[in-house]
């Protein structure tokens, strides 16, 4: 069995000498757990992040046999973990094991997905263009370009996915697969599953036989550490989920470098659904059940829980209010990740509730004590929405929000006036698709993820998914955090113009010795040149 230290992971090393030290809160109990942790200090997280980038001049180029190999012993370490691993996380999250284990699961398949991809080798991209030289009136030079890593990437694991958005997550198994090496900020909330991970990618990095300084794990609550990580000068990006605030704060920050580096963060959303009248008509009960069933999954605490709801007022919808009030009156309360994550959910519920045009619509009938919470939701009418900005911001648990609106022409406006969100869902027929192609057309602008008569909750880890949508759910809306494209976050396009072939990266060299796909003069092919 692993045993916690409590140490920062400096490569293959622990270290704790910081004076200041925290421990783990058990959510259910709020009593600390057992294990004191020591918070970084700048001296160890320039360690290792110099470690980082010395590893990363012989990471990057390493077979991609290797770097899958890698990937797929990090999985097999962290199933070893079995239970040792799955019982800590209960302690620091509150979580159910059944939770647990399948987000075990998707982050195992992650990096065996992720392995996969790397060891077929076509996400370079590789592009080539030959040479000819007899082309009047000037000669065309042979060029050729690929995807190479971008250097050491600084990582911050989230409060509500201590598997599959932490330490060997979607954001450092899609660096990892790029060539890049990993500084890993823990999140104070669940340290000890942090570590034993961090664990697991250490004794992977010794059974593959790679450089010491590919993967470091750094501790501390307070904020100088994480922006240490961001403005050390040899970071060369940064990925992020969590508030709002925490994201724009690093990405402020980032930018603010003599040298500026690209951040990759999720910040939050409200995921609006939009229920057309033919779909309310048909399923309307069933669309009540699995809309209560979303936004309370998790108590709330998913990134993708839909926080918005929007209808057209109807007699139908009457009775879909009536269904959502008999639906959430039957939802236990649940207990939050931490202390704050509960006050600022209370807080926003709060002010909702005081709030002149925002009826209560529905709530659990069950009570709330110490670290629980009820599920709410709330309606009011999509003028007075329209007229309060600040209603479509996102309260972190389980409650949701129902505007009316009076006309389709109204709905489409509430459409028009959404920020950017992670996902927009529509509830329709096909017959409501072929009358709102303009909604549609609007809400394609807003997201980064549509989905038809399905709910937000429950994200796809496969190649075509989109996790991710213009600011402010993220920083970079082009990119996305979760599905194999989130490797393309890590890496940058370079080309090399008349190399000759010894000079070129095996990827790029004439015979294709890794039997990838490239694109040869506008043509995809994995033919050998000449």
């Amino acid at each position: 069995m692993t045993k916690l230290t409590g140490y920062n992971l400096i490569g293959l090393e622990g270290s704790a000498r910081g004076e200041q030290t925290f421990l783990a809160i058990n959510p259910s109990t709020l009593i600390p757990l057992d294990t004191t942790f020591y918070e970084a200090t700048f001296p160890e997280i320039d360690r290792a992040i110099v470690k980082a980038e010395e590893a990363f001049l012989v990471y990057k180029s390493i077979h991609p046999e290797a770097r899958a190999r890698f990937l797929e012993t990090i999985a097999e370490e962290i199933l070893e973990l079995d239970d040792t691993l799955i019982r800590r996380c209960m302690d620091e999250t509150a979580l159910p094991e059944a939770r647990l284990i399948g987000e075990r699961m998707r982050t195992v398949n992650q990096l065996r997905l992720f392995a996969s991809v790397v060891r077929d080798g076509s996400w370079v991209d590789a592009r080539i263009d030959t040479a000819t030289p007899d082309r009047r009136p000037f000669p065309k030079p042979d060029i050729r370009q690929m995807q190479i890593p971008l250097g050491p990437v600084g990582i911050f694991g989230a409060s509500n996915f201590p598997l599959a958005f932490s330490v060997a997550g979607g954001d450092t198994s899609s660096a990892f697969a790029a060539g890049c090496t990993v500084v890993f900020k823990a999140h104070p909330l669940h340290p000890g599953t942090s570590e034993l991970v961090g664990k697991a990618i250490q004794e992977a990095i010794r059974k593959t036989d790679l450089p010491d300084g590919i993967f470091s794990l750094i501790h501390g609550p307070s904020e100088k550490v994480g922006m240490t990580i961001v403005e050390h000068h040899k970071i060369a990006a940064i990925g992020f989920t969590g508030s709002f605030n925490g994201g724009k704060a690093i990405f402020d920050a980032a930018n603010k470098r003599d040298i500026p580096i690209p951040v990759f963060a999720e910040m939050g959303s409200i995921n609006p659904v939009f229920i057309l009248p033919g779909a309310l008509k048909e399923r309307n009960k069933a669309i009540a059940k699995e809309l209560v069933g979303s936004f309370t999954l998790g108590v709330g605490q998913f990134c993708t829980n839909p926080g918005l709801v929007v209808t057209l007022k109807s007699s139908e919808s009457d009775q879909f209010y009536q269904a959502l009030k008999n639906e959430t009156a039957e939802v236990g309360s649940g207990t939050m990740l931490s202390e704050r994550i509960r006050m600022n959910y209370r807080k926003g519920v709060k002010k909702l509730k005081e709030s002149k045009g925002i009826k209560v619509l529905a709530s659990s009938n069950t009570p709330e004590k110490e670290n629980n919470v009820k599920s709410r939701v709330f309606s009011t009418d999509a003028d007075f929405f329209l007229r309060n900005k600040d209603l479509a911001e996102e309260v972190f648990g389980p409650s949701t929000l129902i505007v009316a609106a009076q006309s389709k022409e109204e709905m489409i406006n509430v459409a028009k006036n959404l920020e950017g969100h992670l996902t927009a869902t529509i509830q329709g027929t096909e017959q409501d698709l072929a009358g709102y192609t303009d909604l549609i057309q609007i809400l394609e602008r807003k997201v980064g993820r549509l989905i038809f008569n399905g709910f937000p909750t429950g994200v796809e880890v496969c190649h075509s998914m989109v996790h991710g949508g213009p600011f402010p759910a993220t920083t970079a809306s082009q990119s996305t955090s979760v599905g194999t494209a989130a490797i393309r976050r890590f890496s940058r396009p370079v080309c090399y113009q008349d190399f000759p072939q010894a000079a070129l990266p095996d990827q790029l060299k004439n015979e294709n010795s890794l039997n990838i796909w490239r694109l040869v003069n506008g043509a995809l092919t994995k033919e050998r040149i000449g």
